[in-house]
């Protein structure tokens, strides 16, 4: 027919049709490679549950017993209390990790001005440093004003837990949120801007709708981080029962009082809200894109 273009596409079969389409042996290496670190994880995860279900023997009476160690440490006031504590301060942290995260990775994804690589290695620096380092620059800084008036609501008290959450989980929600922004095409500003809408209803109309994935990416991150965050919560907050006592510190403590047992219950239940938290939020989240 006059006019009608040839079909360009070429397979890799066609240039080369000798060659075979797969090639199992390199798939099998990658197999290989990237799934012994799946398998370690898995392992890991097993030998935790299978330290748990292991008998163990009482050393006050030298019975033998199942599972009622940990039983009775998930029972546990001071459990329940660090529970608590570790998933409302993890939910404040995250949600605010995600209000700073998004204006300032929009930003440094969108724009150039003077200091731009100052500001991104700062960022950076919570992600770098120790977690222990961490703790102790939040310390420093509650000497000097005005944080120093700050200090005796904060410092050693729950606030001072959430706040050394919300330090290291913003940094990996930004993170996160920046790779989405890099995402989402320039044009779709540029068109919107022309169009006759301002930067913020371009903001808040175009922008973040297509930025639900990162979001909720961020989000889950935030959370975990601030889930599993020590060090910076044992030097800034302490370790006190009932006061400011979260999952990860009750490890610790756990560990130097050599409870192998309520070790094992505060792993088990971290596993568990982890994966019931992950769950709930990527169903959720394909609810939301799809």
């Amino acid at each position: 027919m006059p006019g009608k273009q040839p079909d360009l596409k070429i397979t890799a079969h066609e240039l080369a049709p000798n060659t075979p389409r797969k090639d199992p042996l390199f798939l099998a290496v990658l197999a290989m490679i990237g799934g012994s670190y799946v398998i370690l994880i898995a392992l890991m995860l097993a030998a935790d549950v299978a330290m748990a279900f292991q008998d163990w023997e009482d050393p006050s009476s030298g019975e033998t017993h199942r599972l009622s160690g940990v039983i009775a440490a998930l029972n546990s006031p001071e459990l329940r209390y660090a529970t608590g504590l570790s998933i409302i301060s993890s939910s404040i942290a995250a949600i605010l990790a995600v209000w700073v995260a998004t204006p300032l990775a929009y930003l440094m994804s969108r724009f150039k001005f003077p200091g731009k690589p100052i500001i991104d290695a700062l960022i950076d620096i919570p992600i770098i440093l120790p977690p222990l380092v961490i703790g102790l620059l939040l310390l420093m800084l509650f000497n000097f004003p005005p944080f120093e008036w700050m200090r005796p609501w904060v410092v050693f008290e729950v606030p001072g837990v959430v706040l050394a959450q919300f330090v290291v989980a913003c940094a990996f929600a930004t993170r996160s949120m920046r790779v989405a922004f890099d995402q989402i095409p320039q044009r779709f500003e540029d068109v919107a801007i022309t169009l006759g809408a301002s930067r913020a209803q371009t903001f808040f109309r175009v922008i973040l709708p297509q930025a639900n994935r990162g979001i909720l990416a961020a989000g889950t991150l935030a959370w975990a981080r601030s889930l599993g965050e020590f060090g910076p919560i044992l030097i800034f907050a302490g370790s006190t029962r009932m006061k400011t006592e979260v999952l990860p510190t009750s490890v610790f403590l756990e560990m130097q009082s050599g409870n192998l047992q309520g070790m094992l219950a505060i792993s088990l239940l971290m596993i568990l809200c982890a994966i019931i938290v992950l769950t709930v939020v990527r169903g959720l989240g394909g609810r939301v894109i799809g």
